[in-house]
């Protein structure tokens, strides 16, 4: 798999998770259903716009990309807005279940609040000073039963009291408990070292997550569209072909008629230059007579396989569109490299 439909499978993943966000988080926005609707259209409007404008008008003017600028920050901040409550409202839903998980305290108590017990407490008390201070005159044996009954009493209200505040302290650290646990580990240990409150580093990463996913998916989507460089590549460097060598006749011919006003010396060379053009006509003509036409060299005819290799190496920026570096990067003769790159020029050119 290439890189460019790496990208595009991981665009495609980017964009259907914040299309999900976005539908989740609508749905928890709206009240009835038909608000709940059109919350979810809107959100996936909005990221679709947010991940594909850059793509979309990296081609376009200026104007049309500065409107398109504007319009991307407000796709961006909605987008990130919808995203962000998403993530609040999960972090608050697994809160409540990891709170929910801390059992209740078993104690059981008679059902009186520690103000009533210490309130009956404080009356059995006084009574039981008064009964003290009360000297026995006639019916001793009753006061002291009356003192031992008072006394009893007061124990047992202590002991009830002792057991309200037990109850008490075991509902304090239950509850301090699930306090704890509605916030996430990660944030409460966070919060405490940043001296700042847990519902605000909640905040904070919940933007910094949708703000994240919305890059990335943006990001993704330009280098998945843009446009290839293979075009560009090939017309970039664009080399003449090198002319037909004409025939020993006329050049020599030509060599005579520019030779016409120049001075002796020159005549020399431009004759020498004559005779080393026939010779070579001689050569390539496989000892023919001197004024016979000569035979050019059959032209090997490339593949389409070391075409199809050829302009995928040009793409991928190996090898540059020229004679010598196909020559090089082929190791082939000069003239196979000529009609390889006349054959991608012309398919560059056709398409």
């Amino acid at each position: 798999m290439t890189t460019r439909r790496w990208a595009f499978a991981l665009a495609v993943s980017a964009t259907g998770t914040a299309i999900t966000l976005s539908i989740l988080s609508g749905w928890q926005r709206g009240g009835t259903l038909p608000e709940r609707l059109v919350w979810v259209a809107i959100g996936i409007v909005l990221v679709t716009s947010a991940h594909l404008l850059p793509a979309l008008v990296h081609s376009g003017s200026l104007t049309v990309r500065c409107v398109a600028a504007g319009l991307w920050l407000g796709c961006m901040a909605a987008a990130v807005y919808g995203h962000s409550t998403f993530f609040l409202l999960a972090q608050a839903h697994a809160g409540e279940r990891r709170a929910a998980s801390v059992p209740s305290p078993t104690i059981s108590s008679s059902g009186r609040g520690l103000t009533a017990v210490m309130n009956e407490r404080a009356i059995v008390t006084a009574e039981l000073t008064a009964a003290e201070v009360r000297r026995c005159i006639r019916d001793c044996p009753g006061l002291r039963v009356r003192r031992t009954r008072l006394a009893a009493k007061l124990d047992a209200l202590n002991a009830e009291a002792d057991d309200v505040r037990r109850i008490d302290a075991q509902h304090d650290r239950v509850a301090a408990q699930r306090d704890a646990l509605l916030a996430d580990p990660v944030t409460s240990r966070l919060a405490t070292l940043l001296a700042v409150s847990p519902a605000r580093v909640d905040l904070l990463s919940s933007l910094m997550f949708a703000a994240v996913l919305e890059g990335v998916a943006c990001l993704l989507w330009s280098v998945s569209l843009r446009p290839s460089a293979l075009p560009a590549a090939v017309a970039a460097v664009t080399v003449p072909a090198p002319p037909p060598i004409p025939p020993a006749g006329e050049v020599a011919t030509v060599t005579r008629r520019a030779a016409t006003p120049v001075t002796a010396g020159h005549e020399a060379a431009i004759a020498n230059r004559s005779n080393v053009t026939d010779r070579r006509g001689e050569i390539d003509g496989s000892h023919a007579p001197r004024n016979a036409p000569v035979t050019p060299l059959p032209e090997l005819s490339p593949t389409d396989d070391d075409v199809t290799e050829l302009m995928r190496d040009i793409a991928a920026g190996r090898v540059r569109p020229t004679v010598a570096d196909i020559r090089r990067h082929l190791a082939c003769s000069q003239a196979k490299a000529s009609a390889l790159r006349r054959q991608v020029v012309a398919l560059v050119s056709t398409a």
